[in-house]
């Protein structure tokens, strides 16, 4: 991969609970445009590097810079202010609203009328609103889920509810995109076309993606390049042949050594 300009580095980040080390001194960048992916077995510490990123966690020691800012605390909202989104390993939807509204929810932080206004659902607010409608209307054609745009998203299949999901990402127009397990529980053709998304989100929207995935063949598909945790330390970095060669990794995944 060409050199690009970095967009998030993680500097010497631990997160302890209690006595429990979930990341000790991890360090890592995820550059911008590229596709970047954090595997391990379970309990590697995956989702809690991907919380302490989005603010959910603050890690005692270390620190992150984003877009060239350093910081060392923030909130979830604040992150998503700055164009961090993500989705969860548990499908995290509206399940009564329709899979239009729930895309409609990640544009939330983008509308700015005043209460007054939205509450009656006039004049500014309205207009707002239909600007905001369109715009979801647009993710729903790109992520081919115009059958289901008026369909409760508790109705839904597993598979489809993940899809809609990633659009109320996407409603966000994130810079950086998490993606916790974006194929759990899925089948093999779901995990195909969710790939192929996860590819033209990357290419079309140029938006960067940092995703957590077990699948391994579906990670050497994707990424740019993978970050390898073990029990909260980082084992291996680099392009995805550079990660399948690597002997550390290859003890990690089969449990034995060569």
């Amino acid at each position: 991969m060409s050199e690009r300009e970095t967009l998030l580095s993680v500097s010497n980040v631990s997160l302890s609970f209690g006595g429990v080390k979930a990341i000790s001194d991890v360090s890592f960048n995820i550059a911008k445009g590229e596709i970047r992916a954090i595997i391990g077995p379970n309990g590697a510490g995956k989702t809690s590097m991907l919380n302490v990123i989005n603010g959910f966690y603050h890690p005692q020691q270390g620190q992150i810079s984003f877009n060239g800012v350093m910081r060392k605390r923030m909130k979830p909202y604040e992150a998503a202010s700055q164009g961090i989104a993500r989705t969860f390993q548990n499908v995290a939807l509206f399940k009564g609203m329709s899979t239009l509204d729930n895309i409609l929810a990640g544009r939330a932080l983008k509308m700015h009328k005043s209460f007054f206004w939205q509450m009656f659902r006039y004049g500014p607010a309205l207009d707002e609103e239909i600007e905001h409608r369109k715009f979801c209307e647009e993710i729903i054609d790109f992520l081919e889920i115009e059958h289901i745009r008026k369909a409760p998203v508790g109705s839904l299949p597993y598979g489809l509810q993940k899809r809609v999901e990633l659009g109320r990402a996407l409603a966000m127009e994130p810079t950086l995109l998490l993606l916790d397990e974006p194929m759990a529980g899925m089948n093999l053709e779901e995990k195909q076309d969710m790939s192929r998304f996860i590819i033209d989100v990357n290419q079309h929207y140029g938006t960067t993606v940092a995703l957590i995935e077990h699948d391994i063949g579906v990670v050497m598909d994707l990424s740019d390049r993978i970050v390898v945790l073990e029990y909260g330390h980082k084992i291996a970095d680099g392009t995805p042949d550079e990660v399948k060669s690597d002997q550390k990794v290859i003890d990690a995944y089969l449990g034995v050594a060569h």
